[in-house]
């Protein structure tokens, strides 16, 4: 089963940019759906962005969409969230979680859904702040 570990998260200034990185073992992400999720103080854990496996499709929160962008390393392992423009809303524990799915067989509302996610990386935080 495939671990993960996410890094990244820091301070920005609204207007900024941070990449948070989800470093995968054990098992080669391509074959997983791999979401990002997003967790504010008082608030409901919301999906931000997902990538089906294969990169065959692709998901994100229409408030990020256009500023937001998931990149995939293969060498490396890894899965970036690329955040541009951040928002004040934008703020709160970033975690990335995996689901392996070499079939191709999670896509559309599914991909959005939290609970098929059967691996969680221990979150990173970030901070919108003047």
């Amino acid at each position: 089963q495939v671990q993960l570990v996410e890094s990244g998260g820091g301070l920005v200034q609204p207007g900024g940019s941070l990449t948070l990185a989800c470093v995968g073992s054990g098992g080669i992400l391509d074959d997983y759906a791999v979401g990002w999720f997003r967790q504010a103080p008082g608030k409901e854990r919301v999906v931000v962005s997902a990538m089906a496996s294969k990169m065959h499709l692709f998901y994100y929160l229409p408030s990020v969409k256009g500023r937001f962008a998931v990149t995939r390393d293969f060498d490396k392992n890894t899965v970036y969230l690329q955040m541009t423009r951040m928002e004040p809303e934008d703020a709160g524990t970033y975690s990335c979680a995996a689901v392996r799915d070499p079939w191709q067989n999670v896509g559309g509302s599914t991909l959005r859904n939290p609970s098929i996610y059967d691996t969680w990386g221990q979150g990173t935080l970030v901070t919108v702040s003047p």
